[in-house]
C-alpha cells in the first residue's frame, strides 16, 4: 500500500464514556473538543473521515455517521466491521481502513504514513505501540478480513481485539514518546476519566 492513495479514516465514537460522566468526544481541551483535535490531526492523513457512532450522535462537525451494524455496543471491533463493510459496499479501490479512537487527541501526524509502510503483505493488520504497550484501536485494517471478523463477532464471547488479532498476520509500529516542556507525552494518551483529562490539559500546548 505504500505509495498509494491515502486510506479512508474512521473515528470510533461508540463508547459509553461512563467513567468520564459526559461524552468524551466533546470535552474541551486546548481551545477545541477532543474530537475536533482528532479530526484536525487526522484529516491530512486520510482521504475522508467517517464517525462510527449511533445515528443520534451529536455531530457539529457535519461528518458522515456510520452506526454499528451489530447491536448491543459490543466494542470497537463492531465499529471496525461497519467501516470495512461500508467501504466494500461503496465498491471503491481502497484496500485498507485506518481507525482511531475518539479519546486520544495527541495522535501522531505521521500515523497513516508509518502504518501504511508496513502493509507489504496485503492481508496484514497494522497496529501501533508506544511506551511498551500496544494500541490496536489505532489500526490499519485490510478489507479482506471483513468476513472473518463478522464470523468471529457472531460468537458472544468474542469481543477482545487481542484475541482477534491472533487470527491474522500482524505488524506493530512503535512510536516514540514525545518530548515536551511538561515532560514526556505518549502520543496515544487516551482520556477516560476527569483525572486523565486534567493530565492531558497539561500538554494542551502540543495540540497545534
Amino acid at each position: 500500500m505504500a505509495g498509494s492513495t491515502l486510506p479512508p479514516g474512521l473515528v470510533l465514537c461508540g463508547g459509553r464514556s461512563s467513567r468520564m460522566g459526559e461524552d468524551k468526544a466533546f470535552v474541551r481541551i486546548g481551545g477545541d473538543t477532543i474530537l475536533g483535535h482528532i479530526v484536525r490531526r487526522l484529516a491530512p492523513q486520510v482521504c475522508g473521515i467517517t464517525l462510527n457512532a449511533p445515528a443520534d450522535f451529536p455531530n457539529p462537525l457535519g461528518l458522515p455517521l456510520l452506526p454499528d451494524k451489530l447491536p448491543g455496543q459490543i466494542g470497537p471491533l463492531a465499529g471496525v466491521l461497519s467501516g470495512l463493510r461500508h467501504l466494500q459496499a461503496r465498491g471503491t479501490a481502497e484496500t485498507h481502513l485506518l481507525t482511531v479512537p475518539s479519546d486520544s487527541p495527541f495522535l501522531p501526524a505521521d500515523l497513516a504514513e508509518r502504518l501504511r509502510a508496513e502493509t507489504g503483505e496485503p492481508d496484514t493488520i497494522v497496529i501501533t505501540a508506544s511506551d511498551g504497550r500496544n494500541h490496536p484501536v489505532f489500526g490499519l485494517w485490510p478489507l479482506s478480513i471483513a468476513d472473518d471478523l463478522e464470523t468471529w463477532l457472531s460468537g458472544p464471547d468474542n469481543r477482545r481485539i487481542k484475541a482477534f488479532l491472533q487470527r491474522h498476520r500482524l505488524a506493530t509500529v512503535e512510536f516514540p514518546m514525545v518530548e515536551t516542556p511538561q515532560g514526556l507525552l505518549d502520543p496515544f494518551f487516551n482520556i477516560n476519566t476527569p483525572e486523565e483529562l486534567a493530565e492531558a490539559r497539561r500538554f494542551a500546548g502540543e495540540l497545534r
